[in-house]
């Protein structure tokens, strides 16, 4: 059987893509007596079958046709074996720790640029050496963000356009459980806007460092199913509240993750022409992270079951596959568990329960952010996207 060559990256095989270079951490070498064999650095071990026969990917009749190839119990790691993303830069909220910092070691070990979209700088320098203790060379900068605050969004925004001039990754990770009623410098209730408005206002302002390929990745939860949210009850009272009547902790996470993923369709729809893939998933029940730490029951009961739930590696497994797996490529407007698709509820699918959060997201934001107000490069992204 032969090759036939479809590209510089690529080649088809029996309806079967291998890529032309070798899986990330592999060399190819020569015996003394002209025998061709291959060397993995990374585990040290040498073989004489092409590896990148293991990372051979299926051609596809369309965008939605691909196989699971991982479940619950897969590591991050796991899903990038072989993979080099050298070139690609990253964008992760919440990096420093937990589930977070598992996307992102995993990403930086591997090549890719990681940028700590965080707002304690000394825990990020801490994370970040971590990784470099791994990875002297990994590529990894903390940007200061605070999602309690829009104009630190806008901050944000402005810093990593002086140092990138794109963006091939977005991870919508940051998130708080368990906060007791507050509402943050702009008015807004604090779960609600850290968990869904300062990221939709931080995708939105990304939107020109993206383009064909480009992935982002909103990170939601099972608990959305138990949102009291619909389309007839959605106002700003019922997302923000102004007082602590009636408010529920977790209810107003259950609420926000509904956001998450509602935002993250109705973002797929209107940017569907632009290639870029947007896609929302659930990385783990009760996975033990700093997420509880706001209310001692809740640390409590994180603890009492951390023996049954996964590790914060294999919690990251989802977040890595939607945004480096090959096979989603063209693939969006998926919701995702244990890496594999799955529906999220009826609410999450409403298409005018998304429409509706939108617009009064957008005005919130403008509310606080002036229409005129961009960003300061001369791109004209202003508040929010037109489309």
């Amino acid at each position: 059987m032969s090759y036939l060559q479809v590209g510089k990256r690529e080649q088809l095989l029996m309806g079967v893509f291998i890529t032309s270079n070798l899986p990330f951490g592999w060399e190819k070498c020569v015996s003394e007596d002209g025998k061709v064999f291959y060397v993995d650095h990374a585990n040290r071990r040498t073989t004489y079958s092409d590896p990148r026969l293991a990372f051979a990917t299926e051609e596809k009749e369309h965008a939605q046709d691909f196989r699971q190839r991982f479940d619950g119990s897969t590591m991050a790691l796991q899903v990038l074996h072989g993979r080099d993303l050298a070139g690609k830069v990253a964008i992760i909220t919440g990096a420093n720790t937990g589930i977070g910092f598992e996307t992102a070691r995993s990403m930086a070990l591997h090549g890719c640029t990681v940028v700590f979209a965080c707002r304690d700088a000394k825990k990020s320098q801490e994370a970040i050496s971590k990784i470099k203790a791994e990875r002297v060379n990994a590529s990894c900068e903390f940007i200061e963000l605070d999602l309690a605050r829009l104009h630190s969004v806008k901050t944000f925004v402005t810093n990593f356009k002086l140092r990138y001039k794109k963006l091939d990754m977005l991870v919508l990770n940051a998130g708080v459980f368990g906060v007791s009623f507050s509402l943050t410098p702009d008015g807004y209730e604090t779960t609600f806007q850290v968990n869904h408005l300062s990221h939709m206002y931080l995708t939105l302002q990304l939107e020109s460092l993206m383009g064909q390929g480009s992935r982002v990745v909103v990170v939601s939860s099972e608990s959305h199913r138990f949102s009291n949210l619909s389309s007839a009850t959605l106002s700003q009272t019922s997302l923000s509240p102004t007082s602590a009547t009636h408010f529920w902790s977790l209810m107003a996470y259950n609420n926000s993750k509904l956001c998450n993923i509602a935002f993250g369709l109705e973002l797929a729809r209107r940017w569907e022409d632009k290639g870029i893939i947007v896609n929302s998933l659930h990385p783990g029940n009760m996975v033990s992270s700093e997420l509880s730490r706001y209310w001692w029951f809740y640390r409590i009961l994180f603890a009492v079951v951390r023996p049954f739930t996964k590790s914060l590696q294999q919690a990251a497994s989802t977040s890595v596959y939607c945004a480096t797996a090959p096979e989603l490529e063209g693939a969006t407007e998926l919701y995702f568990n244990n890496c594999c698709r799955c529906e999220p509820s009826a609410a999450a699918r409403d298409p005018e329960l998304a429409r509706i959060l939108w617009d009064l997201s957008t005005t919130m934001i403008q509310a606080i952010i002036s229409p005129g107000d961009g960003d300061g490069d001369g791109s004209g992204d202003g508040v929010v996207s037109d489309n």
